[in-house]
């Protein structure tokens, strides 16, 4: 079978390296495509150029090239509507549709089908307009947590102390710091715990889990700093147990698939649940209608079973004739390096180094931003590369990622130093 997957981040080298291991590509001679991709994908998949923007060039291609499944990474696309478009089209697609991927690309319509299914969640007000937003913040106490309702990259998240601040970042929301994004904003209940993703396959009717993580959010070490897209990940989350992953299915995943299903709007591809592990029991910060980044580099690091599978059984609605996922018991880690200047201005340009990098089935470097600049590697955004390891524990999975970033040469590059801290201190 030959399959297209759209996108070129680390998410989507990761998913590109674990689908190229499918039987359906490795034993039975499909061919791997990706757009736009990136140079480290290129010993795994082949690279074409196809714009997910221009939907009618997407169906060419898979028309032409006997595409069976099209995979979509990153959410714009989703958001856009391309899965529909594809599905019209009769092409098999991984990713849900324009109006399940509101899920994502609406905070407030979240909120809203948390209201309507009974889904823990944080207090919130929708704001449409500075004044309003700026009256509603008596009606929270600080720290106040303010969302872009849109899609803003994972930088659309501001949290202040006082109120003097958070009228001073509303005006830049409402001003246009995050674009379109921020043209309505969310305020929110300020939620007390720690925060874990979980993830699960969804075919719009059955539900199998796969996988939970923990990211680190702000660019500099002890979690200080802006919020980034994230910095680092590892899997599993051990905070995560088996009771709290129930009460996450049974409270959250299942009653948000049933309430998709039932507005009209099924959803079919991965849900990516925030959660908050608050005294009160799981809550949901936020929903992503894809796979995390980093987190997908640790998750696709630990899985045993055929990724395809999975992928096509939740595009032909067969994903309860399946069994749950197998994924191996080490733990996964992976490490962010970024250009200087992430997340605000980062230098691109830069040129990059791996020859020292021993790759090997526990480590694994993933392309997040890279080009070839007349043969040289090169910074082409803030996020460059994913230093990925595999561990039997934590620490031996931090490890060995940090010998591997400590083999890159990346002069103009950075990373957190602290990845994992909050799992080795429970030892």
């Amino acid at each position: 079978m030959n399959i297209l997957v759209l996108g070129s981040g680390g998410r989507e080298h990761a998913l590109c390296w674990k689908l190229a291991q499918s039987k359906a590509i490795e034993s039975e001679g499909g061919t791997l495509y990706v757009s736009p991709g990136n140079p480290g994908m290129e010993s795994v998949a082949r690279i074409a150029m196809v714009d997910a923007k221009k939907h009618d060039e997407v169906i060419a291609f898979a028309k032409k090239h006997d595409i069976g499944l099209v995979v979509i990474g990153p959410e714009a696309p989703l958001v856009d509507g391309l899965a529909d478009s594809l599905r019209d089209a009769g092409v098999p697609v991984f990713g849900p549709s324009k109006e399940a991927a509101q899920l994502e690309g609406s905070k407030a319509f979240t909120k809203e089908l948390c209201d309507r299914a009974g889904i823990p969640t944080a207090g919130y007000v929708r704001c449409t307009s500075l004044e309003q937003a700026k009256a509603a913040l008596s009606t929270f106490a600080p720290p106040f947590v303010l969302k872009a309702d849109g899609l803003a990259a994972g930088k659309g998240v501001v949290i202040v102390d006082n109120v003097d601040h958070a009228e001073e970042a509303l005006k830049d929301m409402f001003g246009g710091k995050f674009g379109e994004a921020g043209a309505e904003v969310v305020i929110e209940e300020f939620m007390h715990g720690e925060e874990a993703s979980f993830f699960a396959l969804t075919d719009g009717t059955s539900v199998v889990p796969f996988g939970t993580a923990q990211d680190h959010k702000r660019v500099g070490d002890g979690d200080t700093g802006p919020n980034t897209g994230g910095m680092g990940a590892y899997s599993p989350a051990r905070v995560m147990t088996e009771e709290l992953v129930a009460e996450t299915l049974e409270r959250i995943v299942f009653p948000t698939v049933r309430q998709m299903r039932l507005d009209g709007t099924p959803y079919r591809g991965v849900l990516y649940a925030g959660l908050m592990l608050t005294d009160e029991g799981v809550k949901l910060v936020e929903y992503n209608a894809r796979f995390g980044d980093p987190e997908c580099q640790v998750l696709m690091m630990r899985l045993e079973s055929d990724l395809v599978d999975y992928m096509m059984a939740c595009a032909h609605g067969t994903l309860g004739e399946l069994m749950e996922p197998r994924f191996d018991d080490a733990t996964a880690m992976t490490v962010v390096m970024a250009a200087k200047g992430y997340p605000d201005t980062p230098e691109t340009g830069g040129a990059i180094d791996l020859s020292g990098v021993a790759e090997s089935d526990n480590v694994k470097v993933f392309h997040a931003g890279t080009k070839l600049v007349g043969g040289i590697l090169v910074a082409s955004g803030g996020r460059v590369l994913n230093v990925t390891a595999l561990g039997a524990d934590v620490r031996e999975a931090r490890d060995r990622a940090y010998v591997a970033v400590d083999a890159v040469d990346f002069p103009s590059g950075f990373c957190r130093s602290d990845i994992g801290w909050r799992e080795l201190e429970r030892g």
